[in-house]
């Protein structure tokens, strides 16, 4: 296990003693070399935006479950990962004491992650995909590192059927109305984000 795995076992430990196979387990499956920019250290990541954003949920317990188990299942080629990160969690969390509940809403969370649009005042659900997309207001150099990642896990992909499909996703996204929904997301991270989506996207029409 490398550093980054041993940090995210550590988080792990922190927030969920006594529960170590299932963080290995999890870690373990973070740690794939088929993942460039979904790892361990996407994972803590998001599990570090979450933990900014602890006011604003109403389960933060949920929230960091599926914080964990949101990429626990990771294909690129792969339609349905979300579905089967969220039958993952709703299979194996039950044997670790997690109540019926709680495994119902990190299962309904992790789904929530294909489409990053939770509902008004879905709070869990509005902090897990501001986390899951805090990302895109890293600086410049971390940034990249991730727009790396991502063209390395689609390495299948030529580059000017990458770049088309590229371009769509930040059109998109910076078609709304609001990347974040969290006041958190939207004080500290809209502007940075909104940023590097348009240079990221200038840079992909200008190849």
């Amino acid at each position: 296990m490398n550093g980054t795995g041993d940090a995210a076992l550590r988080r792990w430990e922190r927030d969920f003693p006594g529960r170590s196979a299932l963080g290995q387990e999890l870690v373990r499956r973070y740690g794939s070399v088929s993942r460039s920019y979904h790892d361990a250290r996407h994972l803590l990541e998001v599990l570090d935006a979450v933990d900014a954003m602890v006011e604003e949920a109403d389960d933060i317990e949920a929230v960091r479950l599926a914080a964990w188990f949101h990429d626990a299942v990771y294909d690129v080629r792969a339609p349905d990962n979300e579905e089967r990160s969220a039958q993952l969690a709703e299979s194996v969390l039950p044997a670790y004491d997690v109540d019926d509940a709680t495994v119902a809403e990190v299962a309904r969370l992790v789904r929530l992650t294909e489409t990053h649009d939770p509902h008004t005042g879905d709070r869990n659900g509005e902090v897990l995909c501001d986390a899951d997309l805090a990302i895109l207001a890293s600086d410049d150099s971390r940034y990249a590192t991730y727009v790396d990642g991502v063209r390395a896990e689609y390495r299948h992909v030529d580059d000017r059927t990458f770049a088309t499909g590229r371009a769509a996703v930040l059109r998109q996204l910076l078609g709304l109305s609001s990347l974040f929904r969290t006041k958190h997301g939207q004080s500290t991270w809209e502007e940075p984000a909104r940023a590097n989506v348009a240079r990221e996207l200038d840079e992909l029409t200008d190849l």
